[in-house]
């Protein structure tokens, strides 16, 4: 049985409905025609029978109590039916062939006796004063009654080839529509993710061909979305590379010591803005090939979270001097990849770190929103104005002049990880604090369900 599924899996639908329905014909045509035909063959039997009795109670009155009759006699002798008539004293007063040779039975009805080199299909009657006999040579009757079951078995065999046909035109055709969107994938080009047509298809089919075109639009916005971020990482990176050079021109042509220190310090400050910028760059392409993939779900505790993301820009907080803590954290966790949530929150606190001026502060809470969490960073820098709170949700926007610090992807990142996991992300001013509030609201845990989108 394994054998068998194992080869049909690799042949084609179109193969595998022909096999099994004209299987079905041709079990159900010869189970029909056997049917028939042992139906006939008794129905022939009681017919026959039935005709012999009729023939014997036609005869009840036709012959004389007493003297023999002949029979046919000479060439004209037919054997097919056999009548003999006797008398209660046993003796033979007619037979319609001569030398017959069937006996006289003792059990009147229904018989099968043995005579003259073949069995006899015998009825036997009694009336007040004769004993009738009516016999049927079986071989012949056995001859007509196939002849009967052959006659009417024959428009099944017939039929049967027709039906075959009819099949294989019938499924020909249900899955030309099927050949046809065949046909329209393999001809077109790599870049080609337009939608097949979806006209003339059957309701079995077109679920398969709506899956088929939500693919191809997915993978279109994938490519678009590379592209566009392979052409912003190249004009982001230009600049960067082109300071990092003038860098080295500049310290090269240092004439002192401290020139060469200054121009050392720029060089170093170039190279670790042009290091961040990859890194963050790798880290949202990391992310959406994780989100691509399907990265399975986890429970994620968020003041636990918070106290990772936190120790892991303690140091940079510190080093200028800002006070950066977690200010509540509320037991609550969401349902999430945990890489990508830490990836979040660690780039939101890179953010406040890098536009918190010294000596200010930072404060990271956890709430219960409802059933959901909230995540929210306050920080005491300039803020954002309302006009620019959207734009920097953008990839490569800096808030402010050109030469903010940054690469202008953190906050994007952000936000694709947010909606990956269904939050809701809002950008405010702080009341605390005075500088930018980032507020991220998940729902329940149990109404995540990840963004293929």
């Amino acid at each position: 049985m394994t054998a068998l599924k194992l080869r049909f899996a690799g042949t084609s639908l179109r193969a595998r409905l022909l096999v099994f329905l004209l299987a079905a014909i041709v079990l159900a045509a010869g189970t029909q025609a056997f049917v028939a035909y042992r139906t006939v063959l008794q129905e022939a039997d009681e017919i026959f029978d039935y005709h012999m009795q009729q023939m014997a109670l036609s005869l009840r009155s036709g012959l004389p109590p007493g003297g023999a009759a002949g029979g046919l006699g000479g060439t004209e002798q037919n054997f097919e039916f056999v009548v003999q008539v006797w008398t209660t004293d046993g003796v033979r007063i007619f037979e319609s062939a001569d030398k017959a040779a069937l006996p006289q039975l003792a059990v009147l009805g229904f018989a099968d006796v043995g005579a003259r080199g073949t069995t006899y299909r015998v009825f036997s009657m009694q009336t007040r004063a004769l004993v009738i006999q009516v016999a049927q040579d079986m071989a012949v009757r056995r001859q007509m009654a196939r002849a009967l079951a052959v006659r009417t078995v024959a428009p099944v065999a017939l039929m049967a080839p027709v039906l075959m046909l009819v099949v294989w035109l019938v499924v020909s055709l249900s899955l030309a529509p099927v050949a046809r969107v065949r046909r329209q994938v393999a001809e077109r080009q790599a870049d080609d993710l337009s939608p097949v047509s979806e006209t003339g298809l059957p309701a079995e089919v077109r679920p398969l061909v709506q899956e088929l075109n939500l693919l191809f639009g997915r993978v279109r916005r994938a490519f678009d979305a590379q592209r566009h971020f392979v052409a912003d990482a190249a004009h982001e990176l230009r600049s960067p590379l082109a300071a990092l050079k003038l860098q080295v021109q500049g310290l090269q042509r240092a004439g002192d010591d401290t020139a060469r220190d200054v121009a050392v310090r720029r060089l170093v400050a170039g190279i670790d803005r042009a290091t961040r910028l990859v890194e963050q760059m790798l880290a949202l392409a990391r992310h959406e090939a994780g989100a691509a993939a399907g990265v399975p779900l986890a429970t994620v505790d968020l003041p636990e979270l918070a106290r990772i993301a936190v120790s892991d820009v303690v140091a940079a907080a510190q080093a200028r001097g800002i006070d950066i803590g977690i200010a509540q954290a509320d037991a609550a966790s969401v349902r999430g990849q945990p890489e990508a949530l830490r990836m979040l929150l660690r780039n939101l606190l890179d953010n406040a770190v890098k536009y918190t001026p010294e000596g200010g502060r930072i404060d990271v809470r956890i709430l219960r929103a409802g059933e959901g969490a909230e995540i929210s960073v306050e920080d005491s820098g300039p803020g954002l104005p309302p006009a620019e709170r959207e734009r920097v949700l953008d990839r490569f926007y800096r808030a402010g002049e050109p030469q903010a610090p940054g690469s202008g992807l953190g906050l994007s990142i952000v936000k694709s990880i947010a909606t990956l996991h269904g939050a809701r992300m809002e950008l405010g001013e702080s009341d605390a604090l005075g500088g930018l509030a980032v507020r991220v609201i998940f729902p329940a845990p149990d109404a995540v369900v990840l963004s293929r989108a």
